[in-house]
């Protein structure tokens, strides 16, 4: 057999190799891999996960009212993340308003 490659990966491949290999190997790492898969685009740039606690996850969001809205949502959300979970399971969101940080 030849160690040659027929052509070149494709740099994404690769790419997807590092992170997985980078990433800390925690329930929040994991979260925040999946995140954007489960919860979809239009929340994933409003909100991000954080950080995790005995699986509860806090949620730093846009704004109050993003905070809100998904704390309604946060049964569905938990449902939609742990089904792409490989490991662990979170049991509940906690979805906070970022401070923000215009000058005044």
């Amino acid at each position: 057999m030849s160690s040659e490659r027929r052509g070149p990966r494709r740099l994404a491949c690769a790419l997807d190799t590092l992170r997985d290999q980078l990433a800390p190997g925690t329930l929040l790492g994991e979260v925040q891999r999946v995140w954007h898969e489960a919860i979809g685009e239009a929340i994933s740039v409003e909100a991000k996960p954080t950080a995790e606690r005995a699986g509860v996850v806090t949620v730093c969001c846009s704004g109050s009212v993003w905070a809100q809205e998904l704390d309604l949502m946060a049964p569905e959300l938990v449902q939609r993340v742990n089904r792409l979970l490989q490991s662990g399971q979170i049991v509940g969101l906690r979805c906070v308003a970022q401070a923000s940080r215009r000058a005044r």
